[in-house]
């Protein structure tokens, strides 16, 4: 459904995926977009996908001018709200936008014609674990991490002095066994929203709190960390790690069921007159000014269309002929 033809939808859905993994990777959050269905003449195939950043920018092909911006308004929407949708492209005979609880259905009379069905789905940032630590429960940490759904990383000693949290939704484990527990718990405790807690017996976990009121940290702040397996005797450092996670798992259920959606970048979108498409004005070369309104179109031939009689089109539906 308009512009050209997409030339190798495998190709294209395997750059895709793997700018999705790379995103997944860094926490940054994006939308999938999956071309399900095709009904000729459209440039899309099924299987075609693309990804869609918080700015509005996409990257990959699920058809052209006509169905793009859509695709991006969407998105955008899918961020905020943090749920999936189905988005049904047709032709019609007159313009028609119908949405419902994941499915949003659209006829345009676009000239191009053919049809799309399009799955929007937000990928979200992972939770985000931070582990301290180098010895067996530090990496049984990051291991069950993983399995359990978390971006789990190791945060060294050498790198605890330029520790940086950019994520909403992120816990730490002190897992150092002594080795530079203050300077962790320190470096994690500088960020207000860091769940943090501290592998340690009561009594190391008891000389730890003194020597971080020694260097300045307040009482409330101190009262931050958890230390979750400061009563366990006789277990083995795997064991210790499990009971640290279930911890951390149990803290994340208190603040949210599911993630906290995204506050995307405000992207300004237009509506094509003639076919009812959506446009953006940042990217279409199609426009036309009649008087102090600028109408924006998906195509030169909707444009074109506007030109020949713009009466049709800028005045309400009620006022408009039968013609």
């Amino acid at each position: 459904m308009g512009g050209a033809a997409s030339g190798g939808s495998k190709r294209i859905g395997e750059e895709a995926l793997d700018l999705l993994r790379e995103y997944e990777a860094a926490g940054t959050p994006c939308v999938l977009a999956t071309v399900v269905r095709c009904e000729a003449p459209t440039s899309a195939r099924p299987g075609d996908k693309a990804v869609i950043t918080a700015d509005g920018r996409l990257r990959g092909w699920i058809g052209g001018s006509c169905s793009e911006p859509t695709v991006r308004r969407e998105a955008l929407r899918a961020l905020a709200e943090g749920t999936a949708q189905l988005i049904h492209i047709v032709g019609g005979e007159e313009v028609k936008e119908s949405r419902t609880r994941g499915e949003l259905m659209i006829a345009t009379t676009c000239p191009s014609g053919g049809s799309l069905d399009i799955f929007i789905e937000p990928r979200l940032p992972k939770p985000l674990l931070l582990v301290f630590g180098e010895g067996p429960a530090a990496t049984t940490l990051v291991k069950l991490g993983e399995l359990t759904g978390f971006r789990a990383r190791t945060v060294s000693q050498a790198e605890v002095a330029t520790l940086e949290v950019s994520a909403r939704d992120a816990y730490a484990v002190v897992a150092t066994m002594g080795h530079y527990d203050e300077d962790a718990l320190e470096a994690a405790l500088s960020h207000p929203d860091l769940d943090v807690g501290l592998i340690a017996s009561t009594r190391r976990a008891v000389a730890v709190r003194t020597e971080l009121l020694r260097r300045g940290l307040d009482e409330h702040t101190i009262a931050r960390v958890r230390t979750p397996a400061g009563k366990v005797r006789g277990g083995t450092q795997e064991e210790i790690a499990l009971l640290a996670l279930a911890e951390v798992v149990t803290a994340r259920r208190k603040r949210a069921s599911k993630p906290a959606p995204i506050d995307p970048s405000p992207v300004t979108f237009a509506t094509d007159p003639v076919c009812g498409m959506t446009v953006d004005p940042l990217t279409s070369p199609h426009k036309t000014v009649r008087g102090d309104t600028t109408f924006w179109f998906c195509s030169t031939g909707c444009r074109s269309e506007f030109e020949r009689d713009p009466e049709r089109y800028t005045l309400f539906p009620s006022e408009r002929g039968a013609g």
